[in-house]
Formats: structure tokens, sequence, C-alpha cells
């Protein structure tokens, strides 16, 4: 009977995993739901009959029912990125001439950009191991138990293949409909949209949860290398539609930016007619070939960007403006409005940029305004509605005093904001421990604003070093901030755990002026160690390509200024690591040499030396100081020769530096 068992499971597995197919992937079912669900059927039955013969792919774990404790977290094999926006088709026209200045002749895809939760799903001969949301871009949970239930999602390849896809789950409109009216029926709060739905679903740790939800999942590129990375974009989704996934129809290649331009507005038109939720379209360069020769940023691929639909714009009115203060003291004038929906979400501040933004728009206390939000996320008055006045509005002007510390506010020069220029300032405190907590900077989990904000006003800090005494209070901790003793312990883990972070974040944790995440790792690649970095001159500084006049002068005054020199000898103090991991990876015939290039070379260009220099683990500086190894002199060298010698800095000519380059 076994025999007969397995070979009636095994037929019905092949044939259900067809069906679902055809219907939720190629929308063209070949069987009636009653048909259907008689097979569906007749196999549960069989495996409760004989569990050692179901599959690990069977249809039936779809289902639901795994329950976990709470969400592992998951490293990917490589980075998930963002997009950068465009809002305009002349931010379009300018994303493609900055293309063309890489002198090689380019296609685009362009594709519906989904409005649902980015995922990351891993297979292994063939077979799904593992499904991850996008998270940080690097760190992402562990969400294989549901999306196991998303019928669109094979469990099984048509090929016995190891790949790794990405893609965007969500929620069609007509189930998100019909979850809510099911919510309203049992009393329980709806969801805002269909994405906010997908979130919360994809996020239950009982996965029949989100086997009951009705999600859907489009899968958008292969997790690939640049060096893999030599098929086309299209054929690449040609591919992945032959293995199973559900690719979006909708999808096109274009020759010419013009091309995408017009399909974009066809889509923006027509978006209210999807049976899904678009915010905008993706751009996509089709070469893949180039990605690696068109680079990245810290947050995004250079090779592709997202156009962002128009918002829809609300009227509601201004109850009042209140100021914010950053990090740096910047000051922000924010609006507290009447809270009205915008684009699924409810809003209930805008911010007004600052007093040159307020006096354009003529914008006062209790204004009515339509509001938008820019690209979808952050609130944006876009105009005040005059007729509405009633003649108690009153013109509004920032005040020349800071709310939280009642220092006198200046202005830097050739720029629009105000600042506190007050060093104690316990809003600029605030806000420098929570950037220096937050995900891009240390990452310290657990330790968010209102935790930030409760400590400081309870004095368990005040400065940045505090964070690492915090685990002295530890007793204090337990019985008044309120989470007991599992969760402080958790904290303080996350805290110690931090120490062990790359340079680079901590250079971002810093909060050094006009020194974002990409900066923060160009210095940290280039000195290596914050020493090194600390020591550095503006024109050393200065010899860095990336590096402009208000970067360099930032840096340099802030690793001069006595407190924060005292403040990063106590985190030294502390433990904290501060060197540039990822160097370790960089391994050559010159690691760890420092060179200048100078004067003319015959069979390179001095960009290109700089290259084959640092591919083999060596660094390049525009300045001789004590820390230069090697000046390779070309024709014509000038002052930097001289420099050289009376530092007793050894001077090798093209002809050694090639040499050098050569060896193994």
């Amino acid at each position: 009977m076994s025999d007969k068992a397995k070979k009636r499971i095994d037929e019905l597995v092949e044939r259900i995993n067809r069906y679902d197919y055809e219907y939720h992937v190629l929308d063209n079912p070949s069987i009636s739901d009653i048909e259907y669900d008689r097979l569906f059927r007749e196999l549960v039955d069989l495996e409760s009959q004989h569990p050692e013969l179901a599959h690990s792919d069977s249809p039936t774990k779809r289902v639901g029912g795994e329950v976990l404790d709470g969400f592992r977290k998951v490293e990917h094999t490589l980075p998930m990125l963002s997009l950068a926006n465009a809002f305009g088709e002349e931010e379009l026209i300018r994303f493609d001439e900055r293309l063309k200045k890489t002198g090689k002749s380019h296609s685009y895809v362009v594709e519906p950009k989904i409005d649902g939760l980015a995922a990351s799903l891993l297979y292994e001969s063939g077979r799904l191991v593992r499904a991850a949301t996008r998270g940080n871009g690097t760190i992402g949970e562990d969400i294989t138990h549901n999306v196991r239930t998303i019928k669109s999602v094979p469990l099984s390849l048509n090929e016995d293949v190891d790949i790794e896809v990405r893609g965007e789950i969500y929620m069609r409109k007509a189930a998100f409909l019909a979850l809510n009216e099911a919510r309203q029926q049992r009393g329980e709060p709806l969801f805002k949209n269909p994405r906010n739905a997908a979130a919360g679903s994809i996020r239950q740790l009982d996965s029949s949860i989100a086997a009951r939800r009705d999600l859907d999942m489009f899968v958008y590129s292969v997790a690939e290398s640049d060096e893999e990375a030599k098929t086309p974009h299209h054929k690449v989704l040609s591919r992945l539609r032959s293995l199973g996934f559900k690719i979006n129809d909708r999808i096109k290649h274009v020759q010419t930016i013009r091309e995408a331009i017009r399909f974009a507005k066809n889509f923006e038109e027509q978006r209210f007619e999807l049976p899904y939720d678009i915010d905008g379209v993706v751009v996509k360069v089709n070469e893949r070939s180039l990605y690696k020769d068109i680079g990245y940023t810290a947050k995004n691929p250079k090779w592709a960007i997202a156009y962002k639909f128009e918002a829809e714009e609300v009227l509601t009115r201004i109850k009042d403006i209140f100021l914010q203060v950053g990090r740096t003291g910047q000051i922000t004038p924010v609006a507290s409005l009447e809270p009205v929906d915008v684009a699924g979400s409810t809003v209930s501040r805008a911010t007004l940029h600052n007093d040159d933004y307020i006096r354009a728009k003529d914008i006062r206390k209790g204004d009515h305004v339509s509001i938008k939000k820019a690209g979808d996320i952050i609130p944006e008055v876009v105009a005040v509605v005059k007729e509405r006045r009633d003649g108690s509005e009153k013109p509004y002007s920032i005040a020349d005093k800071c709310p939280k510390c009642d220092t006198h506010l200046r202005r830097e020069e050739n720029e629009v904001d105000l600042y506190c220029p007050n060093p104690e300032c316990p809003a600029k405190n605030v806000q420098a421990l929570i950037h220096f907590a937050s995900r891009a900077a240390m990452n310290i989990e657990g330790l968010g604003i209102r935790l930030c904000e409760h400590f400081y006003n309870e004095g368990y800090l005040k400065k940045i070093p505090d964070i690492y005494n915090l685990k002295k209070h530890r007793k204090e901790l337990i019985k008044r901030a309120g989470f007991g003793e599992k969760s402080i312990d958790k904290l303080l883990a996350n805290i110690d755990k931090s120490k062990e972070n790359s340079l680079e974040h901590l250079l971002f944790g810093l909060g050094i002026r006009f020194v974002g995440q990409k900066v923060s790792e160009i210095l940290a690649k280039r000195f290596e160690t914050l020493d090194r970095l600390m020591q550095a001159d503006k024109d050393e500084l200065l010899s860095i390509d990336e590096i402009g006049e208000k970067i360099a002068d930032s840096v340099f005054r802030y690793f001069r200024d006595t407190k924060r020199l005292s403040m990063i000898e106590d985190l030294k103090e502390q433990g904290l690591n501060t060197r540039y991991l990822g160097a370790k990876d960089s391994e050559g015939a010159l690691r760890g040499k420092t060179f200048v290039l100078t004067g003319k070379l015959s069979n390179m260009t001095r960009e290109e030396a700089r290259r084959q220099i640092e591919a083999q683990g060596g660094k390049v500086t525009g300045s001789v100081s004590k820390n230069t190894d090697y000046l390779c002199a070309g024709e014509d060298a000038g002052s930097k020769l001289g420099k050289a010698r009376e530092l007793d800095v050894t001077v090798i000519d093209e002809a050694e530096l090639q040499d050098m380059l050569n060896r193994k």
C-alpha cells in the first residue's frame, strides 16, 4: 500500500503545484476550484496517513501553522540596496546624462514599482531554504515560515539550481478590501493600506495568520555580484520566469530615456486601474555588465532610479508652528496639523524647512493649507489657501533664541538655516545620542528615540560615551525603565556588541557635519585607523577625489576640538574598535603601503596608477607626510619631490612602481 500511496502523493504534489502556478502566476487556471479542492483534500488525507511520505515542498505546507518565538536575524549574501528617487521628467533626464558620461551605450528596463515589502528568497538545489526581509540592507529577518504560505512563491523550481532572488511581497487590492471587511465585522482595527497589511502579515510569528491573508509576490532580480552580472536584465527576468517565479507582465525593455519617460507617464495614468498598488516605476540599465563601472553610492546603485508618481494632495489646517533642534543645532520649523490621511497614512506634522520658506509661501498659524508627501514619505506644505483666511492668522517668524536652551541663534555664512551654537544644548545632545545609536551608525538595537530621551531625562545619558556606561546602572534600569531584566540585558548586550563595528560606523555616528555614510566609508577605507584620520591635515583630506573644501574643513576642525578629542579618548577606553575592518579583505603586494604620485607618467595616467596600487592593497594620498612610504616621481616632478627628500621618503620612478605592481 505504501508504494501505491507514494506514487499517488508524488502525482498529487506535481499536479497541485502545477495548478497553483497556472492560477497564481499565469492567471490561467486549467481546472475548476471544486476539482482543485478535491485533489487538495485527497493529498492532505494521504499525508496524514503516511507522514513519512510527505514532500518538503508539498502544497499542503502553504496552509501554515508554524509558530515562532521570535524572528531570527540573517545576513544577506549581497546587500539589498534601496533606490534613489526622481520626482520629475527633468530628474530622469539628468540620470540619463550622468550615465552617458561613462561612454558606454546602454538601454533601459522599466518596471512598475510595487508598493509592498522587499524580500529575498534563497534556493539550494531548486528548493526554497530561506526568505528574509530587507531589514537594513545587510541584515534582515528570517520570514521563511510565512513566505512558504504565499502561493505565487515556488517551493521548488523547475531546475535544481542554487539561486537567490529579490522581489516585492504585496497584497492585491481585492484581498485588502476583503481582509478589512472581515476585520470590521470582528470589531478589529482596520489596516490603512495594502502595503501596511502586507508588512503586518509577513511579520506574524504564527504562519497560519499569513496564510489567511492571501499575499502575493513579484520577483524582479537575481542576487549576483557585479563580476557575475553578464546577462542583460530583461533576459534575466525571462530566465526567472522559466524557473517558475512570478514576473510582472507590464515590464518593458526600451532603448532611450524618452521611451522610458513615455512608458512611465502611461503607467501614472493607469495606476488606479491596476489590481495592486504602485507608487512609481523603476528605471534600470538593462546591461548588467556595466553595473560595476557605473557604481554605487552608500545607499543606492547609480544604474537604477525610482521615478515616483505625483503624490496625492489634501487640505488641512495648521494648528501651531514649533521649532525642532537637530543634532548639529540646526533649527527646523515644523507645522502641527489637524490630522489628515495622505496616501494611506495619517499625517499630523509637516516640515516648513526654514524662515525663508515660510516667508516665501506666507505660511501662518491657523492657515488652511494643501499638503502632500514628498516622494510619498515626508509631508510638505504645497500652498496656502489664502481665500479661507478670516483675519485671525498672523505672520510667523522664527524666534531668535533656541527653544530648548534659550541661547541666541545664529546663521552660518552663505546658509539659510539658523543654528543653536550652544554645545550643551539638551536637544542637540539627545539628537546626537539618537543618531549615534541609529541603524546606519552604531546600530544599537533597542536604543531608539524614546529610550534615548528617557535615559537622558533620567540622567543616565548625557554624552555619547555614557551609552557604554549604562551597564553600571543595570540594577537601577531594571527597576526604573520598566522593561524588566531580560530586555535590559538584551539592550546592554547590543551596546557591547556595537564596540566591534568597523570604523566607518563610528565616524558616521560621531555626527561630523557634512560627513554622511558614503564619506564615512571613504575616510575609513583611505586612512584605515581613527588615529591616522585625526592626524590628517586639510591638504591630505582634499587629495581624496570625493572630498571637497567644506567636508575637509569640517573634518579637520572636528578633530582639533579638545572636547571632541576627549570624548573620542573616552570611547577608546571603553574598548570601541577604531579600525576599518573592511581593509583586511584587501590583500596584495602593496598591502599597508602609502604612495604619493607626482609628475607625468609615461605608460599610464596617475589615475590608472592609483587604481592599480589600491587593487594591490596600497593607498594613494595627495601630499607627502611622515606616513608616506613611497613617492613615485614622473617627468617634471614638482615640490613634492623636495618634500619627500626632506622627510627621507623613498623615491621611486615609474619602472620601479611597475615592478612592485607585478609582484605577487
